[in-house]
């Protein structure tokens, strides 16, 4: 199924630079405005240059931006800050992390190039949608530029761990490189260039799909753009570098590997439900279909505390009913944890979805709640950014505490969610289905600027 190759990786020269920390940056999609330019401060070698952020900022939406970032690449390669190496290799990518809760993990993938196909061949695997204003962006700076900046994080089956046991066998005893994040996680890249050892891994890949968990964007982009060279140069070679991606691979059954809730802050604007309801009058009409529980005594923040110790706790003890989520209502100040009454598949608007996503918090908490309880539309969500998305539930609360004071025409309404499952995802996408936008955090995010692959029409992507 999924054809797998190394490569020739474009990276830092640790020789010009002082540290590397300076340098990588977390994926796009999440630096806004404000960490744009710290970043853009830290070091003028910064990858937020190459790889720049989705929010041009005021005033910046021509094509200036998109050039400014192939001179940077050109003359950073022209003066040797960015080297490619000699060797095709696979790069296994470790990271050393605590999660939150302080407990410590280290999740283990490789990094190399996957062969494109449509997501209809079944072979390349997703489980979000994808938004053409997006993908409009970053098409723009792969033509430009003619590299891939960031991986596409993915995941593959492998119930023995053979190809991350063969590819330990051919790392060396110090990394390339070792670069902390802004967590304390401890990122590492180990080159296997050993030909056998490569070949080795590309036949054990062979039988796998491929799942992606986070770059939907990205890998679209990649489709497309090979469709446009394709046009521009006719038909291209299996081995041509336009028919592949840079991807961060890692096994789904790595116990390093582990996604995190992403909260959601819904502002509630007065002419969805005008009045806007009390906390009495919503646990009313939350009442038909959740049981709701307040939790009471103490700091908001200690009531977020025990909300998610809850939620934690009855889904480890009761399994067959573990579709819950917490709520905080930041005008009153008040904080609850909602249980589902009845089976997913028994509540209409539920029982219309596919078996494999009925059973998803998220699609519960975006159907029911949100669409149907709430009355909010998915058109009126995105186009006033109704929703917004957290994986730290602190920051989240301190966003909803702040805007309630702020606003007087809407309601600001916190659900504390639980993580969705690896397993989860995989049925989805087994099933050709799409969850509800940011329904995973895989954590932690893997760095931009640690490796690049440049596009060389002229090249074949292989072992030769």
């Amino acid at each position: 199924m999924a054809v797998i190759a190394p490569f020739r990786a474009l990276r830092f020269n640790l020789l010009k630079l002082d540290r590397l920390e300076d340098v990588v940056t977390p994926p796009y999609d999440i630096i806004d405005e404000k960490n744009q330019a710290a970043f853009q401060a830290r070091n003028p070698y910064n990858m937020i240059n190459l790889d720049i952020s989705k929010s041009p900022g005021k005033g910046d939406n021509s094509e200036e931006r998109y050039n400014s970032a192939r001179d940077y690449f050109n003359k950073w390669q022209e003066e040797e800050v960015l080297i490619r190496d000699d060797e095709p290799a696979f790069y296994l990518y470790l990271i050393d992390y605590k999660l939150p809760s302080g407990r410590r993990f280290v999740r283990k993938g490789f990094i190399g190039l996957v062969k494109l196909s449509d997501f209809s061949e079944g072979i390349v695997k997703p489980h979000e949608q994808t938004f053409d204003t997006v993908t409009a962006d970053r098409l723009r700076l792969l033509d430009t530029c003619q590299a891939q900046f960031s991986q596409i994080f993915s995941l593959y089956d492998d119930p023995e761990m053979q190809i991350m046991a063969a590819l330990e066998s051919g790392s060396s005893e110090e990394p390339l490189y070792e670069v902390r994040d802004a967590d304390g996680g401890i990122h590492s890249i180990w080159p296997v260039t050993d030909k056998d050892i490569l070949a080795r891994v590309q036949e054990l890949f062979r039988d796998n799909a491929v799942y992606i968990a986070d770059g939907h964007h990205r890998y679209k982009t990649s489709l497309q753009y090979s469709k446009i060279v394709s046009e521009r140069q006719g038909e291209l070679p299996d081995e041509s570098p336009y028919n592949y991606t840079m991807m961060y691979l890692c096994p789904m059954e790595d116990p390093g590997l582990k996604v995190l809730p992403t909260h959601r802050l819904v502002t509630l604007p007065d002419d969805v439900l005008p009045g806007l309801p009390t906390m009495d009058e919503l646990g009313a009409m939350l009442s038909d279909y959740f049981h709701l529980e307040e939790i009471i005594g103490g700091s908001r923040e200690i009531f977020l505390g025990e909300v998610l110790a809850r939620m934690e706790e009855k889904v480890l003890v009761d399994r067959q009913n573990s579709t819950m989520f917490g709520l905080y209502h930041a005008e009153e100040d008040r904080c609850f944890l909602l249980t589902l009454k009845k089976k997913a598949a028994e509540i209409g608007v539920l029982a219309e979805k596919p078996s494999a996503l009925q059973d998803l918090d998220v699609v519960v908490l975006s159907e029911l709640v949100v669409g149907k309880i709430l009355g909010l539309e998915y058109e009126r969500i995105e186009n006033d950014n109704l929703i917004r998305y957290f994986a730290d539930p602190d920051e989240a609360l301190d966003v909803a505490v702040k805007e309630c004071v702020d606003r007087d025409n809407s309601l600001e309404l916190l659900f504390l969610m639980n993580n969705t499952k690896v397993s989860q995802v995989k049925r989805v996408a087994d099933a050709n289905l799409i969850m509800p936008h940011k329904a995973t955090y895989f954590y932690p995010k893997i760095l931009t600027g640690l490796l690049m692959n440049k596009l060389v029409s002229d090249e074949k992507v292989g072992l030769e």
